[in-house]
């Protein structure tokens, strides 16, 4: 018999996706966190809840987790497992187009980054959508910063030379090719 007691205490300070259960075995919820024990935690000892959030409670008999190696993988994992299972608990995905997607454009030699609210058959790549926007931006940035992806509205390499260019691409900042992104 799953004891939530025990297995609270068994959970890893690390980064993950926790996975709450009911009695059935379906999945009610679906969460992220950078510290598994504390946030599972605070589901079962804090009284603070909000009536959504004591009602979930009181239906949950077992979880799960998946570890992962940041949050920002966590943030993502946790996007594709609530789309997939759909959880009676999380904000509803039904109408995904009010939930931000991050689209990455790799139609020309400098792929662009942008949030958008729609998803459209334009050859782009699209991730999401996500719930947490704070962490979305945070996923951009790290993004941009990583695979070097222009920043400005300019068409490069047309562009180059008939206006200033933009800081990013004077500074090398900005990958000269584009993405293979599977």
């Amino acid at each position: 018999m799953f004891n939530i007691e025990n297995e609270i205490k068994k959970l890893p300070d690390a980064a993950g996706v926790y996975i709450m259960k009911n009695s059935m075995e379906k999945i009610i919820y679906v969460g992220k966190a950078v510290n598994l024990k504390n946030r599972v935690s605070q589901y079962f000892t804090s009284s603070n809840h909000s009536i959504k959030v004591k009602q979930m409670v009181e239906n949950i008999d077992s979880f799960e987790y998946i570890l992962t190696n940041s949050n920002v993988e966590a943030l993502s994992l946790e996007c594709n497992l609530i789309k997939k299972y759909r959880p009676k608990y999380n904000i509803k995905l039904k109408d995904d187009k009010h939930y931000p997607y991050i689209k990455l454009d790799i139609n020309n030699a400098f792929p662009k980054i942008i949030v958008t609210r729609s998803v459209k058959k334009d050859g782009a790549k699209y991730f999401g959508p996500y719930t947490d926007a704070k962490s979305m931006w945070e996923y951009v940035e790290l993004i941009k910063k990583m695979w070097r992806i222009k920043t400005c509205n300019k068409n490069l390499p047309r562009d180059v030379g008939k206006t200033r260019a933009c800081l990013n691409y004077r500074i090398r900042a900005v990958k000269t090719t584009a993405l293979a992104v599977g």
